[in-house]
């Protein structure tokens, strides 16, 4: 342990699989209390047990905002202060062509992605702003800043959580909390496997399917690659990074793909007219 967050309380939502679960384990292994907050119950109480008085399990469906103030009120309660607040908890939610997406599962993905996100900003705030310190992290997507990479309710939920990174990180400054998100490509998770392959188990076939994909040849995004996003963020080694949308994602972005971009082979450089060279 490096302890990069010894004495830190930390809430993270969607605590008990995938991203969440990874950033639980790597949070605490770096000295931070954890409460985890997921609607997974089973899981997330028996990562909890696991993990001894480090962790503390607490129902959390973050499209109550109840049970999101009831998260960081836990956290609070019992170890003392709140010094990150991970939002974290997700779904790929409604799929398929604008013209036929229904309006309940627009709401319905709304709801957790964003409102739930939303919930998470404002009761963070709440417990942060009186100690003049804090970490907020939520998760956006490469579907939150590229157009056609994610279904419509996704990629605008994730859009939005860019802009609620702004403008909370503009109005908490002055309380001493920054506010960031991370902004993943499709990372080796069961909720991917699942969109990639109708089987949330099958981990191995994704892991095939990512590598092959990626724009680092050979290398899949994984959990811990977010994890650790996450836990820079957190931690004082980012102390003056606020408002910013950290992508994980190997560059695609920035226009890196697996395939060969156009002009990676010499040639005699191209002027004016269909001249060649100098």
């Amino acid at each position: 342990m490096s302890g990069r967050l010894v004495g830190r309380v930390a809430a993270i939502t969607g605590a008990s699989s995938g991203i969440g679960r990874a950033a639980v384990e790597l949070f605490v292994q770096e000295g931070a209390k954890v409460a985890l907050g997921d609607i997974q119950d089973d899981a997330g109480q028996a990562l909890a047990d696991s993990l001894g008085n480090g962790a503390v399990y607490v129902h959390c469906n973050v499209t109550s905002e109840d049970d999101v103030a009831a998260l960081v009120d836990t956290a609070t309660g019992q170890f003392g202060q709140l010094d990150v607040m991970y939002n974290n908890a997700g779904i790929v939610g409604a799929v398929g062509p604008v013209d036929t997406t229904p309006a309940d599962e627009w709401h319905a993905t709304m709801d957790v992605l964003l409102h739930g996100v939303f919930y998470g900003v404002k009761h963070a705030a709440r417990a942060m702003k009186p100690r003049m310190s804090g970490s907020i992290i939520s998760m956006s997507s490469t579907a939150g800043v590229m157009g056609g990479l994610g279904p419509h309710a996704y990629a605008a939920a994730k859009h939005a959580v860019v802009g609620l990174t702004k403008n909370a990180a503009a109005e908490l400054c002055r309380f001493g909390i920054r506010v960031n998100c991370i902004a993943p490509a499709s990372m080796l998770t069961p909720m991917v496997a699942f969109a990639h392959s109708g089987d949330h188990t099958n981990m191995e076939g994704t892991r095939a399917e990512l590598a092959e994909s990626s724009p680092l040849i050979g290398r899949p995004g994984l959990a811990t690659d977010v994890a650790n996003a996450a836990l820079w963020l957190a931690s004082d080694e980012s102390g003056y990074t606020s408002g910013h949308t950290l992508g994980v994602d190997a560059g695609f972005t920035t226009g890196a793909r697996a395939d060969a971009p156009g002009f990676a082979d010499y040639a005699p450089m191209i002027r004016e007219a269909g001249r060649t060279g100098l």
